[in-house]
């Protein structure tokens, strides 16, 4: 039976091996967000390593807009030959949600896999009248509708966790979108709105400068790298929301390549000197395979679609 199989297998094995294989070319990773934000930083942080992994060079490249449908929609026109990614969050079911004339289905995307895992922060300006969570939410209650956050974008996975902030503490804010984390991050610095809901690594100039801090994190428990600031379950029970980074591939995309790159991202988030500066942009690294992924995408649809059903961001 061995000696069958041997045979066998280079009758098979050109089909299996061009399936799995990258031209000679580079392998551009679409961020659809801003420089300086978190999926950027993280596609940064795994570019070296996914060259040596690919054996192709990996270029990173941003095509802002619509809430990452500018960029999205590029990768859903590309050819299904390995050579052309998207990194992209929960943004890819909330915003079918929120905007049902997308001319792209982002179900249609084959998943590669997961790259992370991550709640985000609530960070406020400096000067802002209250220095914790429940100040901030006390200044909203005394002035509803004036206090402003800024998040990525309308129906962002940050505009969510804003909506169930509002829903839970009965608070009433005033939405600001940018076009990425890194936007919302210098609107806060110059004092010209109140909060924003972004990722941590988008808000640590924020802090560096002195011009803001942090108050609390979306996920269901304290980051380690920010101890002191609590997670707003804390003081608004039942809230929990944090959101994740997952690879897409544009439609037609076979599972051996998928496979195949697939190895790649999970060998560079896995590497212990990544994972380090991966967990210091406020992520948590993961390493989800493409059915494992597709499976976790899928019951993250469900979820989210009733939490902005709730909120009255379906459209």
């Amino acid at each position: 039976m061995q000696r069958r199989t041997l045979l066998a297998a280079p009758l098979f094995a050109p089909a299996v091996l061009h399936a799995q294989s990258l031209q000679e070319r580079p392998v551009r990773l679409i961020v659809p967000y801003s420089a300086g934000g978190v999926a950027d930083t993280v596609a940064r942080i795994l570019q070296p390593r996914l060259t040596e992994e690919l054996g192709q060079p990996l270029i990173v490249e941003n095509r802002t807009g619509a809430a990452g449908a500018i960029g999205a929609g590029y990768v859903a026109q590309a050819a299904p030959d390995g050579h052309t990614l998207l990194l992209e969050g929960a943004t890819s079911i909330t915003g079918p949600l929120a905007n049902r004339s997308l001319p792209f289905d982002y179900g249609a995307m084959p998943i590669v896999g997961q790259i992370t895992a991550a709640p985000y922060v609530l960070g406020i300006r400096a000067g802002f009248p209250g220095e914790d969570l429940r100040a901030f939410l006390a200044e909203a209650h005394r002035r509803p509708g004036e206090v402003t956050f800024g998040t990525p974008g309308i129906a962002h996975i940050g505009h969510l966790m804003g909506e169930l902030l509002q829903q839970l503490s009965g608070v009433r804010l005033e939405h600001v979108p940018f076009r990425g984390g890194a936007d919302a991050a210098r609107e806060v610095t110059g004092g010209r709105i109140d909060a924003c809901i972004i990722s941590e690594s988008s808000f640590n100039p924020v802090m560096r400068a002195e011009r803001g801090r942090p108050i609390g994190v979306t996920g269901g428990a304290r980051r380690p790298n920010l101890p002191e600031v609590p997670a707003i379950g804390e003081v608004v029970p039942g809230y929990e929301l944090a959101t994740w980074m997952m690879i897409f591939s544009p439609p037609g995309t076979p599972m051996p390549l998928r496979q195949r790159l697939s190895r790649g991202f999970a060998a560079a988030v896995t590497d212990p000197a990544l994972r380090e500066r991966i967990d210091q942009s406020g992520n948590d690294p993961a390493s989800k395979g493409p059915e494992e992924a597709t499976a976790y995408w899928r019951s993250e649809r469900e979820k989210l679609t009733a939490l902005m059903r709730r909120a009255g961001l379906a459209g």
